[in-house]
């Protein structure tokens, strides 16, 4: 747990238990639901000890995995000191990049949508657009800028006295000349095999057509690992919908298939886009930061018998001590807080159709009776279904009549009923389990 001095300076993090017990003796204050964060009542921070922090990160496309350790030294009985590191608080970031695209493509659709129709509006921009040097889209620009603001809001809670991040690079036009290789290697064996048959079937001696094994329309590519033979038949009775879906009833067709996919590029590309501008930011907040191989984070996790995922790579991220025999990993942080990026919510005065038109006009407030969307209240109901204490995310209503959201489901509740426990900040939180993922 997160601790503050008296003077609202960040403190050495402590065990839960103990964060309970200053709690109950009355030593302490809840500063912030989430993360918990307390706050002691006696103690500044030139009275305490603070040795220090480190942040470690690990970047993904669609996630990202933090660490904060704290590296100390140990002898074992009869034997040397050697350099052990404690995870003290794991965090795994969920980016919205996906989302941020869909929305960019649906408003895109709208607007040719709407020339195509000869209705009033804009005519296209194409040469007034000028982006400045660096520029990074939408859902990219998101990624960078998420982890940036949840190492600021870690910098206010802990005393963090460097920064580690894991270095990765992609070679796209390698990876996809292999990729073709092997596909149409397969592809053509397949061909061999079976005759020019239909991959879903079976049919031979039959018309086929080349068929998306992820439809295009659910974001799937062109890439030859997405293509495949099948017949018309089959063609049509899939049209967009999930192999999955189309193929339940065939498993071995379905496990032939599914074995052609292979991972999009589209992350790798995330990643090269986003690592250059990512660093001169972490570096802006004047912490040191080292940069360190993925082989190394590899060789980590594999020394220690970590399992793979990005908290448990961001624990592993840099050399464990001086290389020295006995250097481990000695804690792991759980359980994990899951930061999932929600956004603010939506500039757009409107909300449209399906086909783009105008449906309901939103008010210009957000703010109704002291609450906005996404607010995390404590609901009190006093009778029906509902009896009882809740504490959930609230959605306004301008009424006064807001929508509580919680675990078991969802109930509406008076704002006179509703007590604010944490302003909406752009993410929702959760937890989850560590234990399951070690080997």
């Amino acid at each position: 747990m997160f601790v503050l001095s008296r003077d609202g300076l960040p403190l050495m993090p402590c065990h839960p238990a103990r964060a309970r017990a200053l709690l109950a003796r009355r030593r302490a204050a809840v500063a912030r639901h989430t993360p918990f964060t307390i706050r002691l009542k006696d103690r500044r921070r030139t009275d305490a000890e603070v040795t220090g922090v480190e942040l470690r990160i690990d970047p993904g496309s669609r996630g990202t995995g933090i660490a904060l350790t704290e590296t100390r030294s140990q002898t074992p009985t009869g034997g040397d000191a050697v350099t052990v590191r404690r995870g003290l608080v794991a965090i795994e970031l969920r980016h919205r990049g996906p989302q941020i695209h869909q929305a960019m493509v649906r408003r895109a659709g709208y607007r040719r949508r709407r020339r195509s129709a000869g209705l009033r509006y804009r005519p296209p921009r194409f040469a007034n657009r000028v982006r400045r040097p660096g520029w990074l889209a939408p859902s990219l620009r998101h990624r960078v800028e998420s982890v940036c603001s949840v190492v600021a809001r870690l910098r206010r809670y802990a005393p963090i006295v460097g920064i580690h991040v894991e270095e990765s690079s992609f070679d796209i036009p390698a990876l996809s000349a292999a990729e073709e290789e092997v596909a149409l290697g397969g592809h053509a064996r397949s061909r061999a095999r079976s005759g020019k048959s239909c991959a879903y079937c079976g049919a031979s001696e039959v018309p086929l057509n080349v068929d998306h094994i992820r439809a295009r329309a659910r974001g799937g590519t062109d890439r030859p690992a997405n293509l495949l033979l099948a017949c018309v038949p089959c063609n049509q009775a899939k049209a967009a919908r999930p192999v999955e879906e189309f193929l339940a009833h065939r498993p071995e067709r379905l496990t032939a298939v599914l074995s052609r996919l292979r991972s999009p590029l589209g992350d790798s590309a995330a990643m090269n886009a986003t690592k250059a501008q990512l660093l001169p930011l972490l570096e802006d907040t004047g912490l040191p930061v080292r940069c360190w191989p993925a082989s190394l984070t590899s060789a980590n996790r594999t020394a220690v018998g970590l399992a793979k995922s990005h908290t448990l790579d961001a624990l592993c991220v840099g050399p464990l001590g001086s290389g020295v025999a006995g250097d481990t990993i000695v804690r792991i942080a759980t359980p994990v807080y899951v930061f999932a990026s929600t956004g603010r919510g939506s500039y757009a005065r409107t909300t449209p159709d399906r086909y783009g038109f105008p449906r309901l006009v939103r008010p210009r407030r957000k703010r109704h009776q002291g609450f906005a969307s996404g607010d995390l209240v404590r609901a009190t109901v006093l009778k029906g279904r509902w009896a009882g204490v809740w504490t959930g995310r609230v959605s306004v209503r301008s009424t006064g009549r807001h929508s509580v959201a919680t675990p078991l489901g969802r109930f509406n509740a008076s704002y006179e009923n509703l007590r604010l426990l944490q302003r909406a900040d752009g993410f929702a939180y959760a937890w989850r389990s560590e234990a399951e993922l070690v080997e």
